[in-house]
C-alpha cells in the first residue's frame, strides 16, 4: 500500500455536502475501544470502501451510520443533520444496511422481498414493480421467488437480503462484505450495479471489504482502518 492522507477528509470534488460527517467518533464493542477519534467525510453520490484487517472496526463503523449502534463519543451527521435527530425508522428507510451474514424471515423469497411493502403500505402494482427491479439489481433469479428463504444457498440469501434492502430504494447503502459468499462473476456484476446506482442515480454507498481489488473496481474513495483509527484516506489508486 502507498501513502495516503489521514484524518478528516474534504473529498467531494463537486463541493457537495458529505452524506456522512464523523467528528471525533469513538466506538466501543463489548467494553473494548474499537475506533477512537475518527474524523471522516463520506462523499455523497459515491462509493466509499472501508478496508482493514479483521477487527479493525469496519463493521462497527457501518453499524453506527444507521444507528444499529450508537458511538460512545463524538458526533455523526447525515445530510448535515445530527444522526440522533432522525426518527430511527425514517433513518433506516433512507439508509439501508446489507449484512454480511444474511437473515431470511420465515416464508418464501417473495414474502421476504415484500416485507418493506407491508410496512409502507404500497399499492400492489408499486410493490410488484419494486420487487422486479430489486431482483434484477441483486442478480437474483426470479424463479426463486416461490422458494422458502431458508432453502437458498448462502450466496442466494446474500443477494436476497440485498434485494430486500433495495425494495425500499434507500438513498444510501451500507454494505458489509456484500460479495463474500458470491462467485467471482456474480461479484463483478454486483460491483458494476453499485457503480451504476452511484453514477446514474446518485446513490451513496459505504462498503466494508477485505478485498483490495473490490475497492479498486468499485470505490471512489478508500478508507483504511488500522490501530483504532483512520490510517489512510484517498482514491483507491493512491492508497492501495
Amino acid at each position: 500500500m502507498g501513502e495516503g492522507t489521514a484524518g478528516a477528509v474534504e473529498h467531494d470534488p463537486e463541493g457537495e455536502e458529505p452524506a456522512f460527517r464523523l467528528r471525533r467518533v469513538r466506538i466501543e464493542r463489548g467494553g473494548r475501544v474499537v475506533l477512537d477519534g475518527v474524523d471522516l467525510d463520506v462523499p455523497s453520490g459515491r462509493i466509499t470502501a472501508l478496508l482493514g484487517p479483521s477487527g479493525s472496526g469496519k463493521t462497527s463503523l457501518l453499524r453506527i451510520l444507521n444507528r444499529l449502534d450508537d458511538p460512545a463519543g463524538g458526533e455523526v451527521l447525515y445530510r448535515g443533520r445530527p444522526l440522533t435527530g432522525y426518527p430511527v425508522r425514517e433513518l433506516r428507510r433512507r439508509v439501508g444496511f446489507v449484512f454480511q451474514a444474511p437473515v431470511m424471515f420465515d416464508g418464501t423469497v417473495e414474502e421476504n422481498l415484500r416485507a418493506p411493502a407491508r410496512e409502507a403500505g404500497w399499492p400492489e402494482e408499486e410493490t410488484r414493480r419494486r420487487v422486479r427491479e430489486a431482483l434484477e439489481l441483486a442478480e437474483l433469479d426470479g424463479d426463486l421467488l416461490d422458494r422458502p428463504g431458508g432453502e437458498l444457498s448462502v450466496g442466494q440469501q446474500q443477494r436476497a437480503n440485498l434485494a430486500r434492502t433495495l425494495v425500499n430504494r434507500p438513498e444510501t447503502l451500507l454494505l458489509d462484505e456484500p460479495t463474500s459468499a458470491l462467485d467471482a462473476v456474480t461479484s463483478r456484476r454486483l460491483l458494476r450495479t453499485f457503480r451504476r446506482l452511484a453514477e446514474e442515480e446518485g446513490r451513496t454507498a459505504v462498503m466494508a471489504t477485505h478485498r483490495e481489488e473490490e475497492a479498486r473496481a468499485a470505490g471512489d474513495l478508500a478508507v483504511v482502518l488500522t490501530g483504532g483509527g483512520v490510517d489512510r484516506v484517498g482514491r483507491p489508486t493512491e492508497v492501495l
